[in-house]
């Protein structure tokens, strides 16, 4: 008893000191178990097809067992809100897609209460970050951007585009091209990008917008073109596609970024074992040909330079949401 009390006392004594060292002793034997990484979205879409391989490469470092997770729903709220939730520990990751920035707004402004918000969740390392691209089957007669815009325009409320969900990241750079280009056409959404790339190829839609790299084997065995990206300048492998910018369209711009996210509270040094495994795992030569091979551009960034570039990113598709306003 008196032993008990004289340790308890000595811990009440050494205050943050003492915590700290008990954290670090905790980190430094992080993981000692399996670290889940949630993706908010079905199989197939682009956080699914970046963070198989980043789970992978998580593995060999840390010699455990890096399972995903696919929790889809709501154009991603629901896997988003579940990490935001979840025991800061290090132990459930989330791979977000760039949406995960812009849906606590949209739900505001559709007057319901978001279910998370962006503030719950530590962004760790980015590692892709693509423009939006505009694809078509490869049996469209359609052949060009300009091409596309006047079918629309003939075809009021007729042409289908698949989406992630409203307000997700295949959703809103086609609302914005509808804006920007006064076009009326229908949005179909789904649970994921998987499901919608599935609805694209299978004739239920004319069109989506997607990163490249989902879509990637299916330009490649002809199944699929792009007809312009919602990028600043062109994208590396797809040289002859526009942009919507030039193309006359200055506020059709979308970037999809996958990122690694904690919950908000993690440790310090979990945070930062975490970290070093990601700048290991971008260097990894199997992730690096997965990426290659899924038509992704790797763009590793983390620390101080990840964060800039999500507050900066996330604080332009706030203002986006707010322009678009409530989508029925």
């Amino acid at each position: 008893m008196l032993r008990r009390t004289v340790l308890a006392s000595f811990g009440l004594a050494a205050g943050p000191d003492f915590a700290t060292a008990q954290t670090a002793g905790d980190a430094a034997g992080f993981p000692s178990r399996p670290v889940s990484v949630v993706v908010a979205f079905p199989p197939g879409g682009q956080a699914d097809v970046v963070g198989r391989p980043v789970a992978a490469a998580f593995e060999r470092i840390w010699r455990q067992p890096v399972p995903i997770q696919n929790r889809g729903g709501a154009a991603g709220e629901i896997g988003n809100a579940f990490v935001a939730r979840a025991t800061p520990d290090g132990y459930t990751l989330l791979m977000a897609l760039s949406s995960m920035t812009l849906l606590p707004e949209a739900a505001r402004i559709n007057g319901r209460t978001p279910a998370y918000s962006p503030d719950q969740l530590t962004p760790i390392a980015l590692f892709a970050a693509d423009p939006t691209l505009l694809f078509v089957p490869a049996s469209s007669p359609i052949r060009s951007i300009e091409e596309f815009i006047t079918d629309v325009r003939r075809r009021p409320g007729q042409v289908a585009y698949s989406s992630a969900g409203n307000y997700s990241a295949l959703h809103v750079p086609m609302a914005m091209l509808s804006q920007a280009a006064e076009l009326d056409m229908l949005h179909v959404p789904f649970q994921g990008g998987g499901p919608a790339l599935t609805a694209l190829l299978g004739g239920q839609v004319q069109c989506m917008a997607s990163g490249p790299g989902p879509v990637a084997p299916h330009v490649r065995d002809g199944r699929v073109r792009a007809l312009a990206s919602w990028g600043r300048t062109r994208l590396a492998g797809y040289e002859d596609v526009p942009t919507l910018i030039e193309k006359g369209y200055p506020e059709a711009e979308f970037y999809i970024w996958v990122g690694l996210f904690a919950p908000t509270g993690t440790p310090g040094p979990v945070i930062e074992r975490i970290r070093e495994a990601s700048a290991v795992a971008a260097q990894d030569a199997d992730f690096r040909r997965a990426m290659a091979a899924s038509g992704n551009t790797l763009d590793h960034r983390d620390g101080d330079a990840f964060r800039r570039f999500y507050e900066e990113d996330a604080a332009r598709l706030v203002r986006v949401v707010r322009r678009l306003g409530r989508i029925e």
